[in-house]
């Protein structure tokens, strides 16, 4: 297994996209309609980042600057947006190794916080992000952060002192 960066519109990218997008109709009825564009995933502004299996695009997972206090983020936050792992694929560890690549690309950005936003319909992300030391807030952040099975969750890139 290998994980590559690549464009945020690059084919498998937005394959990947589609499966993540269909993941989400069957859980929450609707897809994610969270304005994402290339640029935004783009150094330094971000990266994304695709786990593959030979030719095989199995996972993928990327970060965005974010900073807007109006929508409830602080400066130096990186969002997690679009992890994923293809059905087949589950299990194996590809979404914590992504995870752990994005915290170290966002971390050598200078970025000090991992923020994400997931939902009550998706208990092995929630389990995933626990496990790997991020922590839910009460302060939501992000487009869907007025709903009521939004979960918000952050975890430090900086060592404490």
């Amino acid at each position: 297994m290998e994980i590559r960066t690549v464009r945020y519109d690059h084919p498998d990218a937005v394959a990947l996209d589609a499966l993540v997008q269909q993941e989400y109709v069957r859980r929450y009825g609707d897809g994610d309609i969270t304005p994402l564009d290339p640029e935004m995933f783009a150094p330094p502004h971000g990266t994304y980042l695709i786990a593959y299996d030979g030719a095989r695009p199995l996972a993928t997972g990327g970060w965005r600057r974010q900073e807007d206090t109006a929508e409830g983020y602080a400066p130096g936050d990186a969002e997690i947006k679009r992890m994923f792992v293809v059905a087949e694929a589950r299990g194996r560890g590809l979404a914590r190794r992504i995870l752990a690549a994005l915290e170290a690309d966002a971390r050598a950005a200078g970025r000090s916080r991992m923020v994400l936003e997931t939902g009550t319909e998706q208990p092995e992300a929630l389990e995933l992000y626990a496990s790997s030391g991020y922590a839910l807030v009460e302060r939501k952040f992000g487009l869907y952060r007025t709903y009521d099975d939004s979960r918000c969750m952050v975890k430090s890139l900086v060592a404490a002192d």
